[in-house]
């Protein structure tokens, strides 16, 4: 038995049932067109509100804000509606779920954003990175991202009030709380890291000014919905999407130093998970616990041991367990009762209808 995983945990006003948490997962089931939230995506998260904490797949904020095909949004009325199916369902069966808000910036080509040549903090493209879209046959078609142009003030003030904007849908939507995407090679990434952003104004240069945008994307939306429902999730030492930092832990110390100082609920760390990645350093762990009070969240190649001492040790509050969630509805009761646990099919994760999404059983004693 994991002790330290089942224990409940308070995260702002909202009680927790234990410290596992599904994490944000692209699936690629929204509604076409209109890329609206879904009965079978309902079905699927409420399949998993074993979990303490679900963390909804990554929504976009606006048209320009879509990286890859059929990803759901959140910035229509018919977005906001099928969100809310997600959300009843969630609750019916006593879960709690946040929506993650999503700009993709540059990781994404023009045939997702209808036309529209993509935004990021500098006109420098993600070299060797591709994003697929809708070739028409139902299954992902892979390309090259396209070249995005440096934004303007006007666009940056543009996309906070759409973030803004966001957050206040997800509360309509029902969900209980917002996480903002700030990782893997996304918009907000795109700021950070320092050899994606060459800017000289006050967005660029020093780790306070790369930090900026994050700020004023987290002040929009904690004034608009309180930052007891505004968590935040980054990613200091991945590459992916070709976002890196020169100085991560020097960069990310100080990002959830800012995020102390503006009080959000908590600060969701994507760790490197590729087979033969390196462990992310102790004293990185130590130095984000210590600038930052909140509830922590890890996820990346954790299993129930290495879970359960993370949070033993006071690392981590919380932890996410992504891939496991997809072929394991019931996954916390599986680490509960020490069942196995069921290998998911990497063919049907992206597109598709209910296979691969709602027809995984859970564990049959």
């Amino acid at each position: 038995m994991k002790e330290a995983l089942f224990q409940p945990l308070q995260l702002g006003k909202l009680s927790l049932k234990n410290r596992i948490v599904m994490p944000p997962m692209t699936r690629s089931r929204s509604t076409q067109p209109g890329n609206e939230a879904n009965d079978i995506m309902a079905e699927y998260y409420a399949q998993r509100t074993g979990a303490g904490l679900i963390v909804g797949e990554g929504t976009q904020i606006s048209t320009l804000g879509q990286g890859y095909a059929w990803t759901p949004g959140i910035y229509s009325k018919a977005q906001i509606a099928g969100w809310k199916k997600v959300t009843d369902a969630v609750h019916s069966k006593g879960g709690v779920m946040f929506a993650q808000l999503w700009h993709v910036g540059r990781v994404t080509h023009t045939d997702n954003t209808q036309g529209v040549q993509p935004i990021s903090s500098s006109a420098l493209k993600a070299e060797n990175v591709k994003v697929f879209v809708d070739n028409g046959i139902g299954e992902p078609g892979f390309v090259d991202v396209v070249e995005p142009r440096e934004m303007t003030k006007a666009d940056i003030e543009e996309v906070i009030g759409q973030y803004r904007q966001a957050a206040l849908n997800a509360l309509e939507a029902g969900f209980d709380g917002i996480e903002l995407h700030a990782a893997n090679g996304y918009l907000i990434n795109q700021f950070i890291d320092s050899n994606a952003n060459n800017r000289t104004d006050e967005y660029g240069g020093s780790i306070e000014n790369r930090l900026r945008f994050l700020g004023e994307v987290v002040e929009a939306m904690t004034d608009a919905i309180g930052a007891d429902r505004v968590g935040v999730r980054l990613a200091p030492f991945t590459s992916l999407n070709g976002t890196v930092d020169e100085t991560p832990v020097e960069t990310y110390v100080a990002a959830a130093a800012l995020l102390n100082k503006l009080k959000v609920v908590y600060i969701h760390i994507a760790e490197v998970d590729w087979d033969d990645a390196p462990d992310t350093p102790a004293a990185f762990k130590q130095g984000i616990r210590d600038a930052y009070q909140g509830v922590i969240i890890y996820a990346g190649r954790y299993d129930a041991d290495k879970a359960e001492r993370a949070i033993k040790e006071g690392i981590a509050d919380m932890i996410g367990f992504g891939r496991p969630f997809v072929a394991n509805p019931d996954l916390p009761n599986r680490i509960k009762q020490g069942y196995p646990l069921a290998v998911h099919n990497p063919d049907t994760l992206f597109g598709g209808a209910e296979k691969g999404l709602t027809d995984y059983p859970e564990y049959n004693a």
